[in-house]
């Protein structure tokens, strides 16, 4: 099977730097046709996109991973863009309950360790078990989040998945974020109205205070140690020297070799 590194994309990724995030989506849209979805937390960025596919009138699924500890107002969030929106959200679920984890394993995010696994079973576990449907994944992750974020690529390839992820929104500023939701009234989270700057499990996520870094309401009772869930790939390790297995069509449609969409 033919592979793709992050080498091969770094021109790709130099050209899409001056292109919005709905000429992104839409060249998303070409080149996976129906082997394409988004990934969504139900947060700010992931609405955004959610409601660009929705005004670009794209068929593209909306992923939603319910860890069964999420807060409701997240759930109600999800329930509001399906409908408003007129959108596909296929929600995926951790193979155990929250219950029968924890008597299996006892509370695992008290610690570090046990927070890493407890995300993994509960968040990563989830998607992986549809790897191999979606050759392209559209993610919201955003350079001004920091952090781990601050350099993150449009494109980058997700080994896990064997998928590419495009992130339309990776040079989406805080101000444009922030100009772009009023304007367009766009569905958001109302936890972010009371303080959560991101939202995750209700088990591990507290508001932020102000002058906090963004991520500091994640996992704030094990410290510094844990800000990461891991189902972003470049959260996690450098791409730089693994690959992807895709179709050598798909990988002539991502290159520009044979694709009918001018970008």
């Amino acid at each position: 099977m033919p592979r793709l590194t992050q080498a091969d994309l770094a021109n790709l990724n130099h050209n899409f730097e001056e292109r919005t995030p709905q000429e992104l989506i839409q060249w998303a849209a070409v080149t996976f046709d129906q082997r394409v979805a988004a990934l969504s937390a139900m947060q700010q960025s992931g609405n955004v996109i959610a409601h660009m596919i929705s005004q670009l009138g794209l068929k593209i699924p909306i992923l939603f991973v319910d860890t069964g500890v999420m807060f409701q107002e997240t759930l109600d969030t999800r329930d509001r863009l399906a409908r408003d929106y007129n959108l596909e959200i296929r929600t995926l679920q951790p193979a155990k309950t929250m219950e029968e984890q924890t008597a299996e394993h006892g509370v695992l995010y008290l610690s570090p360790d046990g927070q890493e696994k407890c995300c993994h079973m509960r968040k990563v576990e989830p998607l992986q078990r549809i790897a191999g449907q979606y050759s392209g994944i559209v993610s919201s992750l955003r350079r001004s989040d920091g952090g781990r974020r601050a350099h993150n690529p449009i494109l980058t390839i997700d080994v896990e998945m064997n998928a590419l992820r495009i992130n339309p929104l990776a040079n989406f500023s805080d101000e444009q974020m922030t100009e772009y939701i009023e304007t367009n009234r766009v569905i958001t989270n109302p936890l972010h109205a009371q303080g959560y700057a991101t939202i995750g499990c209700n088990r591990c996520t507290t508001p932020v205070m102000p002058g906090e870094p963004k991520r500091a309401g994640r996992w704030r009772h094990l410290g510094p140690w844990s800000m990461y869930c891991g189902i972003n790939p470049t959260d996690m390790n450098d791409p730089t020297h693994n690959y992807i297995e895709l179709t050598q069509e798909e990988i002539d449609r991502i290159m520009g070799i044979e694709n009918d969409f001018m970008i």
